[in-house]
């Protein structure tokens, strides 16, 4: 049974969050659903990807992402998982769509801490984008900020909100549903019935957040989403299809 997986934050486990070299070991490991990383607006309308607009988290930079140049973010280093500089650079939107083959979805998480406003203005700035390339219809918008997938659909694109909490299913599901979401991606510590047959009622997809383990993988897939997303996602394959031989 094929394992659909995206590969998070560009498939971190292979190299520097979101980085060329993470994407492309990724890419080179096996079969992918698709690829997963985040975007952060730049004070000149740029699309960075990084996790953390607060760039000393995850850069050699200082300050807000928001409040850097395009080519001020550029020019920094990505850290590691130890903290030390790596000779990666960010890169942007536009790189990583044109790195990823056709065919994978390409999953844009747009960040942007504490500020809607931020967020939607991040959202119009990947409607831009996008409006430029062939290849706009394999994207989809994630956010843990509502504001930011309801600014995506807006523009016609396909919006997905990440969610950590379970409250009110229903009425989570009538709402994404009449916005004309896509779907749900949902922490894999979350997925049970009756979330799941919310969302699936309503006609949305589901996917999983971040899964490492093939046992968690397991009580997850037990739900049939769409797509895991992990940061290993080769390894994980590998350790799902031993696990299954030694059970068969």
């Amino acid at each position: 049974m094929e394992t659909p997986l995206i590969a998070h934050r560009c498939g971190r486990a292979y190299g520097p969050d979101s980085s060329r070299r993470a994407l492309r070991a990724a890419l080179a490991g096996g079969p992918l659903r698709g690829v997963e990383t985040d975007v952060c607006l730049t004070r000149d309308g740029a699309l960075v990807c990084l996790h953390d607009p607060y760039l000393a988290v995850g850069t050699t930079l200082t300050g807000w992402a928001h409040e850097r140049s395009a080519a001020d973010v550029l020019a920094g280093r990505l850290l590691d998982g130890e903290g030390r500089a790596t000779a990666e650079r960010p890169l942007l939107v536009d790189e990583v769509l044109d790195l990823v083959p056709p065919g994978l979805t390409v999953q844009l998480d747009v960040k942007a801490h504490a500020d809607a406003a931020l967020a939607r203005r991040t959202a119009d700035a990947l409607a831009a984008v996008l409006s430029r390339r062939p290849d706009a219809g394999r994207v989809e918008v994630l956010s843990f900020h509502a504001a930011a997938v309801k600014q995506a659909v807006s523009h016609g694109l396909a919006g997905r909100l990440v969610i950590w909490a379970d409250y009110a299913p229903a009425a989570l599901a009538r709402w994404a549903a009449d916005l004309a979401l896509r779907g749900v991606c949902v922490e894999h510590f979350l997925l049970g019935q009756p979330l799941v047959a919310a969302l699936r009622d309503a006609g949305l997809s589901v996917t999983t957040g971040t899964v490492n383990h093939a046992a968690i993988a397991e009580r997850a897939l037990a739900h049939a989403p769409d797509a895991l997303t992990s940061d290993r996602p080769h390894q994980l394959t590998a350790e799902l299809a031993e696990r299954r031989l030694l059970a068969a």
